[in-house]
């Protein structure tokens, strides 16, 4: 599992990508179609055409790193429609779509500090 840190942004790139394609060709994506800095720190979820496999490209300061994941046994991610751009994911959806969990129901829980016992 990948865990990442507070505060990093996540993104998922809606539209399916070829899944031939290496570090370099998608960091030329992320920078040339959807208009973000490949090396800034960011996280960006690619989708196949086929709804069971991801790819996860993140610098981590010293370089590219690339994720493949294939959900096994008929599993399938939950992707949004597709369309052009990309969509922000919290760090809860991100692990949930990693694991291969509905993450469209997973949102940031806000738990209210308790007040003063009187």
């Amino acid at each position: 599992m990948i865990i990442p840190a507070q505060g990093l942004r996540i993104v998922l790139a809606v539209r399916p990508v070829d899944f031939r394609c290496g570090h370099d060709a998608l960091a030329g994506l992320v920078q040339n179609t959807l208009g973000l800095d490949p090396h800034s720190g960011l996280i960006v979820v690619f989708r196949s055409k086929r709804a069971d496999r991801l790819k996860i490209l993140l610098w981590d300061g010293t370089g590219l790193v690339l994720v493949y994941k294939r959900l096994g046994r008929d599993g399938r991610f939950e992707w949004p429609r597709i369309s052009d751009g990309v969509m922000h994911l919290t760090r809860v959806q991100f692990e949930a779509l990693f694991d291969g969990l509905n993450w469209k129901r997973m949102g940031e829980r806000i738990v209210p500090t308790p007040a003063a016992a009187n």
